[in-house]
């Protein structure tokens, strides 16, 4: 059986290049795949203030695809019932990855030992997309 992956998929009100921009740092992954609005087969439909707009972008690391676009302002829906969850390797990336992540943004559960992990932490970052942060100190249980 061939083996299936799930990738998270975000929309943005025109924020989309600074979001991904934004989580390359934070991730430190790479943005492999960028295309504007302009730039698509679809650039005559879409008004040219919307032509710097993302029309699709990939950003990839280690165990990382995450992906993305603007989407028409009367179609934006916020972020609500997901949260994207990473698992930090250590306490310290844990602790940096959740306060990048959270600078500028809204802390929902402050970074700190639960019974479940050595530490974790929810927010909401500056673009409205909601994170977790976790490190329980066995990567095991999240390996695939």
């Amino acid at each position: 059986m061939s083996r299936i992956r799930l990738n998270p998929y975000l929309n943005f009100p025109g924020t989309c290049r600074e979001a991904f921009a934004f989580y390359a740092e934070c991730l430190n992954a790479d943005i492999v795949f960028q295309l504007t609005m302009g730039e698509s087969p679809m650039a005559d439909e879409v008004p040219p203030e919307s032509h710097d707009n993302i029309c699709h972008v990939c950003l990839q690391g280690d165990g990382i695809v995450l992906m993305g676009s603007d989407c028409p302002p009367e179609f934006f829906e916020k972020a609500q019932g997901t949260t994207l969850s990473v698992q930090a390797d250590s306490v310290e990336q844990a602790q940096t990855l959740f306060a990048a992540l959270a600078e500028g943004g809204e802390i929902k559960m402050p970074m700190e030992e639960t019974p479940w992990a050595e530490r974790f932490g929810m927010c909401n970052d500056r673009f409205g997309i909601p994170w977790m942060v976790n490190f329980d100190g066995s990567k095991a249980a999240y390996e695939t």
